[in-house]
């Protein structure tokens, strides 16, 4: 049975045949769904609406109106975005929807695929593990038309292409999500682990002007300072009573705390940071996994905004970590109870008086990467010299 589970998993045209499948099935079915409204009464809207708020911000742009207010004659929700990436989604919104729409999540999907394709040292029935074990966020995130996939490609992908001494791709990477979301900032923290710093540096300035300059394609300077400042505004006052499937969340559901979010994320930071000042660890395969790990799972749990369409990076960071890890009882606990309570939860297949008595009001859905986020963060202060080829031989 594990030989024959082994086999399938190992057979990457099958993962990718799934992948398109996934993808297109899942835009299909936005496109064919009834529109709904997003509160009691309200306008009626498409389920493909973030699509929608994507597309739009690229004619906003391009006729100089304010991407960062309501249009809700066109959509729900506000554009919460880069100006640069609604330059750059003009790739997608010259076509009809049904195409636009089946093109991005197939960008989703497959950038996430190939970055999981290309991590040096792991097996072909290694990746397809991590990549069957996320498949559930990965669904979640495409039929929500999210971007979420696509940032933990490239997050992913910038590991893999560091690791092969192509620095200028891997800052790309981290780059261009950073002008996608914010929280890809914390990706950077990568260019720790590897020689030619200041080329890092030269890099990063060089893609982060290129990708700065792309709405001067559409807009001149006037209204792109109207923007950044319009940016700006929003951003300041993105802090409403929601805590998001977090570590905030999961601390006012058991322990009724209200603390403030700016100093969890701080906390958060220094713990992120902690185990990066074991220098010589820098130079250990499978710490510099662990690493990325962390990150992926680190920009969901801090994030007070987190949605279930997000936690394709953090089941991403679950499932890479279970592969990379020591094959022990505790790590293979902790991964089931993630998989059941995080992916499994919100789906039919789960009890729905467990999801709705249980689940949600405990915010079960976050506990588990919380768990294994401090896990990682044990793993990383404590590692010896274990390297990556050495577990994966003890898993085999």
């Amino acid at each position: 049975m594990q030989t024959n589970i082994a086999s399938i998993l190992s057979k990457r045209y099958l993962i990718i045949g799934i992948f398109f499948l996934i993808s297109v099935i899942a835009s299909v079915q936005s496109l064919l769904l009834s529109p709904k409204a997003f509160e009691d009464g309200g306008q009626l809207y498409t389920h493909y609406n973030n699509y929608l708020i994507f597309k739009q911000s690229f004619y906003h742009l391009i006729h100089q109106q304010d991407l960062y207010a309501l249009y809700p004659d066109e959509h729900w929700d506000l554009y919460k975005y880069t100006p640069t990436f609604a330059g750059m989604f003009g790739i997608f919104a010259i076509f009809p929807d049904w195409l636009g729409l089946t093109l991005w999540n197939l960008l989703n999907a497959f950038v996430f695929l190939a970055s999981v394709y290309y991590l040096p040292k792991l097996s072909n029935t290694q990746k397809g593990m991590i990549l069957m074990f996320s498949l559930i966020e990965l669904l979640t995130s495409i039929q929500n038309s999210q971007s979420n996939a696509l940032i933990a490609g490239l997050i992913i992908f910038a590991l893999g292409l560091l690791e092969r001494d192509k620095y200028f791709l891997a800052i790309f990477c981290l780059m261009f999500s950073v002008y996608i979301k914010f929280f890809g900032i914390v990706g950077f923290a990568l260019f720790l682990f590897y020689p030619h710093k200041l080329r890092f540096i030269i890099y990063s300035v060089v893609w982060a002007i290129i990708l700065f300059l792309v709405p001067f394609l559409f807009i001149d300077v006037a209204q792109y300072r109207f923007l950044i400042a319009s940016y700006g505004n929003l951003l300041a006052n993105d802090h409403t009573l929601s805590y998001g499937y977090s570590v905030m969340g999961w601390l006012y559901a058991w322990f009724g705390l209200e603390i403030n979010k700016l100093f969890v994320v701080i906390v958060g930071v220094l713990l992120f940071l902690a185990p990066l000042i074991r220098l010589k660890s820098y130079s250990n395969d499978t710490f510099r996994y662990l690493v990325l790990c962390s990150i992926l799972i680190w920009v969901v749990i801090f994030n007070h905004k987190a949605e279930s369409p997000t936690f394709i990076l953090a089941m991403a960071g679950a499932a890479l970590w279970f592969v990379v890890s020591k094959p022990t009882s505790l790590n293979l606990a902790l991964f089931i109870i993630a998989f059941v309570f995080t992916s499994l939860s919100p789906t039919d297949i789960f009890p729905s008086f467990l999801r709705d008595y249980l689940v949600k009001p405990y915010e079960l859905k976050v506990f588990p990467c919380i768990l294994i986020w401090v896990k990682i963060i044990y793993e990383l202060a404590t590692i010896q010299q274990d390297r990556l080829t050495e577990i994966i031989k003890a898993r085999e």
